[in-house]
């Protein structure tokens, strides 16, 4: 994946999150549009329906694009039914494979209790924003730029990256995120045996203070004030890495 990126260097934050990261699309160099329209046809319409056994395509095309709409979200599978006009079974069921199919993912939430009330359903993701990109039918890094799901996707990019680098180095990722009753919430925490690494994505481009509130919040309920290492991360949509008051803030091009 580093290699492609290295060779696409001119490009935007938008374009890799609209291009996805399909080796196919780099290595022969093809409109990401057209090509996952054809992927989308053969791949998710053809075989994974068929082992759905859907003969109603228009609602499975409605489901999967609903669930392309929810990227980011906590996943609310009666909420996702009555929408696709499909029973609570059928939509898990239709989620099930897509899972095992990976083009979609789940992230559990961290059950660790810390005298708060916790919220314990899960998020939904894609494994790729190039597909995701084309099933919200964004056709353009100009219209994604502008797309008011923007930090979602930014958000679910970071995270998929970030999964594929610990499937690449042959690890399961320990990744979890954590939301209580009152709004506090960490998008993505890294369980390390000892200690909960959080890490926040937020898709400005410009650095803000604020950025890391929820982290502070968050290392006090771990009682954790100091480290010899980061206390956690912040991944955002700049150029520029560096240290703020012992977090680790990335670039997205460090992602």
């Amino acid at each position: 994946r580093r290699e492609l990126w290295t060779s696409h260097k001119g490009c935007s934050l938008d374009e890799f999150m609209l291009t996805g990261g399909y080796p196919r699309i780099y290595d022969q160099r093809l409109d990401p549009t057209q090509w996952l329209s054809g992927y989308y046809q053969t791949y998710v319409e053809r075989d994974v329906r068929s082992l759905l056994k859907v003969f109603e395509l228009d609602h499975f095309e409605r489901f999967i694009r609903l669930c392309a709409g929810r990227a980011g979200q906590l996943l609310n599978l009666s909420s996702l039914a009555s929408d696709c006009g499909i029973s609570q079974p059928t939509a898990k069921a239709w989620l099930s494979v897509l899972k095992a199919s990976f083009i979609c993912f789940t992230l559990k939430a961290h059950f660790k209790n810390f005298n708060k009330r916790i919220i314990k359903t899960p998020k939904l993701y894609f494994y790729d924003t190039g597909l995701l990109c084309y099933l919200l039918q964004i056709k353009s890094s100009d219209v994604l730029s502008t797309y008011p799901l923007r930090g979602n996707i930014f958000e679910n990019w970071v995270i998929s990256e970030r999964m594929k680098s610990f499937y690449n180095n042959g690890e399961e990722p320990p990744f979890y995120f954590w939301q209580d009753a009152k709004g506090n919430e960490v998008d993505l925490l890294i369980d390390e045996g000892t200690y909960l690494h959080p890490a926040e994505i937020k898709s400005s481009s410009t650095f803000h203070n604020d950025f890391v509130k929820n982290m502070k919040f968050f290392c006090e309920l771990q009682n954790v004030a100091s480290s010899d290492f980061p206390l956690g991360e912040c991944y955002y949509g700049g150029d520029e890495s560096f240290d703020f008051e012992g977090f680790q803030i990335n670039s997205w091009k460090d992602c």
